[in-house]
Formats: C-alpha cells, structure tokens, sequence
C-alpha cells in the first residue's frame, strides 16, 4: 500500500459515495487508474463494506451503555459458547474480548433505560457462563470518530 492507496482509504472513510472521477481529482490521477486502485483495496480487504451512518436518535435510540462481563470459567467451549450467544443479540453494537477487570466489554444501544432494563433481564442474563454484569451508562459523547488517521 503506497501513499495513494492510503490516501484513497482517507478519502473514502470521509465520503464513501464520492464518485470515481472525483476522487480521480482528488488524487491526481486519472479515472481508470483509480477504479483499478480501489477495486484491489477492496480485494484485499482494506475496504471491508461501504455503510451509511445513521442518527441513532433519528430513529430512536437514545441510550448507550457499555457493559463489562465476566463469565464464571474461561474454558474454550464457555467463550465460544458466549460469543455465539451474544452474535444473536441486535441491540449488541460492539463485542470485544479484554484483558483486565472484565473479560468482554459491550457496547448496547437501546430507545431508552427501560428497554435497557427489559434487555438485562430478558436476555442478558440468560447469556452462558455469566458471573457477573457492570453496566456504565453514556450520559453523553463528545467523540465519535468512523475513521481512521492513515498517514502517508
């Protein structure tokens, strides 16, 4: 991946819809070049999908919380067993596997506390292996960043 190639992944984390030849402008390189430059990106999955990011309170999700979890034993088959379960689970945004106080943290989103309550209690809860839940709930964000700072 040259400085172009990174340059391209720049642009399009800030407008994925940008059309080849204005991004051929952009770059200083001809249409044809381009399209050819962007296809290989994606065939090498350093383009894994195109979305658009949607207003979550536009369409009423209004709280977040994160989620740390620790499961009761670690065994190969308790973690699969988990991540499997949780892959069910829409209102699951982010899924990682940590080190530290947790094993998992979450990211949920939901219309309100009461939905988030009925998530605990109706599905949560029922995850395998679940030794314990802490939940902080977002009060508000001041950084939301898609993109990623590649330099050149």
């Amino acid at each position: 991946m040259d400085k172009i190639d990174k340059e391209i992944l720049n642009i399009l984390q800030d407008n994925g819809r940008i059309t080849n030849s204005a991004l051929a402008e952009k770059i200083k390189i001809s249409p044809p070049p381009t399209l050819e430059r962007v296809k290989k990106l994606e065939k090498n999955g350093f383009i894994k999908k195109y979305v658009a990011l949607v207003d979550p309170a536009k369409i009423g999700i209004e709280t977040f919380t994160f989620v740390e979890v620790t499961l009761k034993w670690h065994g190969k088959n308790a973690v699969s067993e988990f991540i499997e379960k949780v892959k069910t689970i829409d209102e699951i945004m982010e899924c990682h596997h940590t080190i530290g106080s947790a094993d998992f943290l979450m990211k949920i989103a939901c219309s309100n506390i009461a939905a988030y309550e009925e998530l605990v209690l109706g599905k949560l809860t029922d995850l395998p292996n679940i030794l314990h839940l802490k939940t902080m709930v977002v009060l508000s964000t001041f950084k939301d960043e898609t993109a990623f700072n590649i330099k050149g």
